[in-house]
């Protein structure tokens, strides 16, 4: 590979899809950043995409690119991590392959992430869910779909690419049931489903078709629901949930919300940690743990369980201090 052309593909077509397993939308990531970092470059080297070549990719660029997205582009201190992640494991990809990139490469190795806080961890309250789907319709066959999609949502905490990509074999609807669903990584899990999410999805057209095969959820015109479809539905649906004046938390309610809402409801319903991270598919315990972090009601329940002193200091004297208890100092001066 001795050109700018074929290392994209062997990097793409190979590394990232075959090696690396992952999944459309985060191979669509690499290639945004990939796009946007040789735009920069031929625009700095004042020559077309086309006529680069390895030796121009060097760690300078990859400085000039990040700055250039934060000053021209008003990009984030996050957005400007997440491009320099996806930048480093093509820089590692050619270190190996193309051992004359080796010095450039472990120059973006070297290049700092910068410093953000943690974003907030977004969720609904019981009552919030309960005034959703009583505000939702009840007839018509879209209201039949948007139910039956934030149902699953709520009960399944899915990614909002997990959901758009099932289909009709992949939900069980008779004992067990469960759905499968393909996470990130190429992995798949199972997750139990309600009896009342499962009498929803059994009234679907795409279930009570002879199909088994098409999508799940499909869109007004029949053709399968995309992520920002998906998003529609949900932000339509949770525009009016805080008319009520008892709402006072005001956010933009995503597919993701529900995600970090069914985590928390299964945290205060006394889930093990492990349970909660086998059920939303995490590959790190820490990931899962933050839930336990934000979750106030369980940490009112142990303050409750932990209750304050009542008796006054006088109640539980004071303990001599060695240097004043003759025995032990008699002892001492014996040895």
């Amino acid at each position: 590979m001795n050109n700018i052309g074929s290392v994209l593909f062997a990097y793409f077509e190979d590394h990232l899809k075959v090696q690396k397993g992952l999944r459309p939308t985060s191979v669509q990531s690499y290639r945004d950043t990939l796009k946007l970092f040789l735009v920069s470059v031929a625009k700095n080297m004042h020559r077309p995409v086309t006529k680069l070549t390895l030796s121009d990719l060097t760690a300078d660029q990859v400085l000039a690119f990040l700055r250039a997205i934060e000053i021209e582009c008003h990009n984030k201190a996050r957005t400007r991590n997440q491009r320099l992640a996806a930048l480093r494991t093509f820089y590692r990809f050619l270190a190996v392959h193309c051992l004359e990139t080796l010095a450039e490469a472990q120059r973006v190795e070297a290049i700092p992430t910068k410093c953000t806080s943690a974003t907030q961890t977004l969720y609904l309250e019981r009552d919030e869910i309960d005034l959703l789907f009583k505000s939702m319709a009840q007839q018509g066959s879209l209201a039949l779909r948007d139910r039956s999609i934030l149902m699953l949502l709520y009960n399944t905490g899915a990614r909002a690419q997990e959901i758009v990509d099932l289909h009709v074999d992949d939900v069980d609807l008779k004992e067990p049931l469960r759905v499968r669903l393909h996470g990130k990584g190429d992995k798949w899990r199972s997750c139990p489903i309600w009896p009342e999410t499962a009498a929803l999805l059994r009234q679907l057209e795409t279930v009570r078709g002879a199909d088994p095969s098409q999508p799940l959820f499909v869109s007004r015109t029949g053709r399968p629901i995309t992520r920002f479809g998906l998003y529609k539905i949900v932000t339509r649906h949770t525009a009016d949930i805080y008319a009520s004046a008892d709402m006072t938390r005001k956010y933009h309610v995503t597919p993701h919300v529900f995600r970090h809402t069914t985590a928390v409801h299964l945290l205060e319903a006394g889930v093990d940690i492990n349970v909660i991270r086998g059920w939303l598919g995490h590959v790190n315990l820490e990931t899962t743990q933050r839930y336990a972090e934000i979750n106030l009601r369980t940490k009112q329940a142990a303050l409750t369980a932990c209750l304050p002193p009542t008796e006054t200091a006088e109640v539980y004297p004071a303990k001599r201090l060695w240097r004043q208890d003759e025995d032990l100092m008699k002892w001492l001066q014996s040895l």
